[in-house]
């Protein structure tokens, strides 16, 4: 191995109360509405300790809600398989024993053990990827920034509609979402975290717009607005070789609306 290589750190996401979400969200499901508890274990009460799985399943199978520990070697690929989505808090563990991984060469980041040694809790913003620290501090400022679009659409409604049409019609031309950060985010092993991403800003934004009593087609593109604005934010060391590149990714950000972006670091 060369001295330069990154060692291979594994992550698990866990509850806000540091309790392991269950392997499989539909047997989860299907039990629990059978009045069967699902076993779990608290990673915040372990940390630096060797634990056993609380019940094994076959390896390496589904065959139980909670059926062995399912570790990350790419913390933004971990939010895929939560079953409330954000907030969570994560961890570095390291397999030990027997692993596996079901998954084979489609989701390489995947591994499955028995038994863990919970090494320690680390920052949650990595969930999302390298950039996931801006990307929170995005989402924090959205209900404010979709309040101040919303006001913006209202002193000039019909200005503003054709500003956003325009840029809009720009986005869909270029698939700067649907393709440039989609396509970018598969690649740098982001793609769990760009779709929750894009799921709470637009959620935010919405209920912020709607709030702020904006109609309900300037609401739509308030949120496509705070949608693209975090993809940027994500995406933003992944889109930016060459002029148009940049024109994309300065869509994402919101080129061509009046309202300054939030400045990446």
């Amino acid at each position: 191995m060369s001295s330069s290589a990154r060692p291979v750190v594994h992550y698990m996401a866990t509850r806000p109360d540091g309790t392991v979400p269950p392997t499989c969200n539909h047997l989860a499901r299907y039990y629990s509405g059978l009045g069967e508890t699902i076993p779990t274990v608290n990673l915040a009460d372990n940390i630096g300790q060797a634990i056993e799985h609380p019940s094994p399943g076959q390896k390496w199978y589904t065959d139980k809600p909670f059926s062995y520990f399912h570790m990350y070697t790419r913390p933004g690929e971990i939010l895929e398989r939560i079953e409330d989505g954000w907030p969570v808090r994560l961890f570095v563990v390291e397999p030990l024993g027997e692993t596996g991984n079901w998954g084979g060469r489609h989701y390489p980041y995947w591994l499955m053990s028995q038994q863990i040694r919970v090494v320690e809790e680390t920052e949650a913003w990595q969930a999302f990827g390298h950039r996931g620290a801006q990307v929170l501090a995005v989402l924090a400022q959205l209900p404010d920034l979709a309040r101040q679009w919303a006001t913006e659409w209202a002193a000039d409604p019909e200005g503003t509609r054709r500003t956003y049409k325009a840029w809009e019609k720009r986005v869909d031309d270029t698939r700067a979402l649907t393709f440039w950060a989609f396509c970018r985010a598969q690649h740098s092993r982001r793609e769990a975290g760009l779709q929750a991403a894009n799921q709470l800003a637009g959620d935010a934004a919405a209920q912020a717009a709607t709030d702020a009593g904006a109609e309900p087609h300037a609401v739509a593109l308030i949120q496509l607005r705070a949608r693209c604005l975090v993809a940027g934010q994500l995406m933003f060391d992944r889109i930016r070789n060459g002029e148009y590149e940049q024109s994309v990714r300065g869509l994402l950000l919101g080129a061509g609306l009046e309202t300054p972006a939030p400045v990446p670091a």
